[in-house]
């Protein structure tokens, strides 16, 4: 059993809640975002509901082995949010679960309560600590980065969700043996931060896509020529769009893919897609692909698009170097990726997948770092 102590953690201190919490914990808990990502918290939360959790759960908790803490701001004394581990399973695993008020967010709170929590656990004989986060829950996944989790994978299904559908959850360890330093994303955020950084020009505005953008996004995927320059050539389905959406910022976050909207900057519409992927970090280099709504082509566009994403890149992440792959006939985009300052490279025949179980050749372009 672990210890009923006060943590010290920088500008945070970790104690063992009281009933004079019972407020604080029950307005914090009526905030949408902990009612969608923590389905086991009861929802409406009630001043009962905050009570029996620190007169009943908790104490519980810390008998079988857990550990629950309030985490308050070490000057002020306010409840910012609450930590809690799991009772340790016969293997010395634990499993890790927090949530912050809605005003305590942005001060870095989480990040420097889960790493104390983790040293603390560590010290007293833990083995591995676990946490598991919503795949669309990419601030909590950024915490569990920042505060030395590494990612292990996605568990499918794994969580139930209020309306009686599963939740797939990104699952992070971190062993007592590990460093405990921040895991920095190969991707960073685009300026601004996550999800509302973009990347802009005046004409155009590069967002990250979202799973708000479903719609917009699986229409775009079923425009013939769009279809027909795919790998491979086929439409996509409504459940698959959704699904590429929703793990777009968890994708991001891991270095697997940055999947980007093409906006109108004056008008917001959503005019296409580009993404950086194909990742391969040891050699410094990814790949970009792109397409656009008919109604928005001829404008020079995508042209823009693959140049904000270039430098971005460039200027911002370790790659070094950027390809593109086009049909041999993809005249439109071979345009775009010269006057993107892309320069041919070499033609791979028979590469690709195309219709009805035929081979296509694909025209390759590439960029390199300044």
């Amino acid at each position: 059993m672990f210890p009923q102590e006060v943590i010290s953690a920088g500008p945070v201190v970790l104690r063992l809640p009281v009933e004079a919490d019972a407020d604080a914990v029950t307005r914090a808990c009526s905030d949408p975002a902990i009612a969608r990502f923590i389905p086991l918290v009861p929802s409406p939360y009630t001043p009962n509901d905050a009570l029996e959790w620190i007169t009943v759960v908790t104490p519980d908790t810390w008998k079988a082995g857990g550990a629950n803490f309030v985490i308050a701001d070490r000057v002020t004394g306010e409840m910012l949010g609450v930590i809690g581990l799991q009772p340790a399973d016969r293997y010395g695993n634990g499993e890790v679960g927090y949530w912050l008020a809605p005003r305590a967010r942005g001060r870095g709170a989480a990040t420097t309560a889960l790493r104390a929590l983790a040293d603390w656990a560590f010290a007293h004989g833990l083995s591995r600590m676990t946490l598991r986060a919503d795949v669309e829950n990419v601030a909590s996944q950024l915490v569990a980065r920042r505060a030395g989790f590494a990612l292990e994978g996605v568990q499918r299904g794994a969580q139930a969700r209020r309306d009686g559908s599963r939740a797939d959850l990104a699952a992070y360890a971190r062993l007592a043996t590990d460093s405990g330093e921040p895991i920095t994303p190969l991707l960073p955020f685009l300026p601004g931060g996550h999800p509302g950084g973009a990347l802009t020009d005046g004409v155009v505005r590069l967002t990250p896509l979202a799973a708000a953008d479903a719609d917009d996004w699986h229409a775009l995927t079923n425009v013939p020529d769009v279809v027909r320059y795919r790998v491979p050539p086929q439409p996509i389905e409504r459940a698959e769009a959704r699904e590429r959406c929703r793990y777009a910022g968890h994708r991001w976050l891991a270095g697997q893919q940055a999947d980007m909207v093409i906006r109108d900057a004056e008008t917001g519409a959503f005019a296409g897609d580009i993404q950086l992927a194909n990742i391969i970090p040891p050699l410094g280099q990814a790949m970009v692909g792109y397409s656009l709504h008919p109604g928005f082509r001829g404008r020079g566009l995508v042209t823009r698009a693959v140049r904000l994403l270039v430098e971005w890149a460039f200027a911002d992440t370790s790659l070094g170097r950027i390809v593109a792959g086009t049909d041999p006939g993809n005249t439109a985009s071979h345009r775009v990726l010269e006057r993107a300052g892309f320069t041919r490279e070499h033609l791979a025949k028979g590469l690709l997948p195309g219709p009805d179980g035929t081979r296509v050749d694909d025209l390759q372009w590439v960029r390199l770092r300044p």
